[in-house]
């Protein structure tokens, strides 16, 4: 019989709603073809009796959740956590993601369940929580650091904080991935009125860490000659995006929110250069999928950003840098197309699913160990 694992924290699959739901499911498809079952608990809106079905091989476990926002999600980890310890059996192992209701991790922990928890990088520390929140995220951060068996850092930088905290041998650095792109329509670029292969892009939330100011000021700062595509909400209701919208150009493109994944994809293959401004955060989906579709990449000089996009990227460090490597860059295809080159490389190298996926294959299995625990099902030792 297989190993089981139960995929914890997130919103569930099909990926539908973030980075998570989206490393969950590519990690649930690896470990279903290397000989796991698979059960992954999924949050469904309303009232009704929790269900159960297949899904591409995988076990989906439906709570249904009528709350919203963080009560419903807390209420939904918990009654999560309730199922999978009524069902569990020796030889299984969880796999959470996230730490925001870190408490109760605890209750596992004591059952000596196996946990491989996700740490979501430094959340706690992001300035738009506020002071309450901010203090919140940081005691879940540590009781989830102590309840599980193996602690995943997305990031070097993510995992060199935990490991001051919660020590060296339970640490691992598993980054997020993507799906290489090699080809895309042109008609969703098009529909736009934009030119294949002459424009830029950004895709992020509208928030200030993640400087859209600074790359909109920066871009209408000069005539460019070619179009920016903000992806996101923009709306002059809200401060902060009224002033992005305030220092727009004529050259700068706002379509609004892009939740259709092809379509983004391609939209991102066809630009010509992509703008990340995040300042915290570990390794950015977006980031990695730029990366995988070959994108020039400009990001705000970080940590982060620097050990993700590599070398051979670009990096601003406020509106001035960011004005003179536009000035340079833009007008030099070649330039551009070496960067994207080495964008691809460097995803190849870090960021595929298969090697994530072997990778999360390998904690679980550290996380058995460290239990002292036999996979009966297979009849080997994890």
């Amino acid at each position: 019989m297989n190993p089981t694992v139960r995929i914890l924290g997130t919103h569930g699959v099909p990926a539908n709603y973030g980075g998570f739901e989206t490393a969950a499911e590519n990690i649930a498809f690896h470990l279903r073809d290397h000989g796991w079952t698979v059960e992954v608990y999924c949050q469904l809106d309303g009232a009704g009796p929790i269900e159960t079905d297949e899904w591409h091989g995988v076990v989906r476990t439906m709570i249904h959740e009528p709350r919203e926002g963080w009560r419903g999600t807390s209420a939904f980890d918990l009654t999560s956590i309730r199922h999978a310890m009524a069902i569990h059996e020796p030889g299984d192992v969880w796999l959470t993601f996230g730490y925001n209701t870190g408490v109760y991790d605890v209750v596992p922990r004591l059952r000596g369940i196996p946990n491989v928890i996700n740490m979501d990088g430094m959340e706690w520390t992001r300035r738009r929580w506020g002071l309450a929140k901010q203090g919140i995220l940081l005691a879940n951060e540590r009781l989830a650091g102590w309840s599980g068996d193996v602690l995943i850092a997305d990031h070097p930088v993510i995992a060199t904080y935990l490991r001051r905290h919660f020590g060296e041998r339970r640490v691992q650095t598993i980054t997020y991935g993507a799906h290489e792109v090699v080809n895309a329509p042109t008609g969703p670029a098009k529909e736009l009125g934009l030119t294949p292969g002459d424009y830029g892009m950004v895709v992020c939330r509208p928030i200030p860490e993640n400087s859209v100011l600074e790359i909109v000021t920066a871009w209408s700062a000069e005539e460019r000659g070619r179009p920016l595509v903000v992806v996101g909400p923009y709306g002059i209701d809200d401060p902060y995006q009224a002033r992005v919208l305030a220092a727009a150009s004529d050259e700068v493109i706002f379509p609004g929110a892009i939740f259709d994944a092809e379509r983004l994809r391609s939209l991102r293959f066809h630009s010509a250069v992509y703008l990340h401004g995040h300042t915290v955060g570990g390794t950015n989906p977006s980031l990695v999928e730029a990366m995988a579709a070959g994108n020039a990449i400009i990001a705000h000089r970080n940590p982060y950003n620097t050990w993700v996009a590599g070398p051979l990227n670009a990096y601003f460090s406020d509106v001035r840098s960011l004005v003179r490597i536009l000035r340079s860059l833009l007008p030099d295809e070649d330039h551009r197309r070496r960067m994207g080159m080495a964008s691809r490389a460097r995803f190849r190298d870090e960021f595929t699913w298969a090697r994530i996926g072997a990778q999360y294959e390998q904690a679980l299995r550290d996380a058995l160990g460290r239990r002292g625990q036999v996979q009966e099902k297979t009849g080997a030792i994890a």
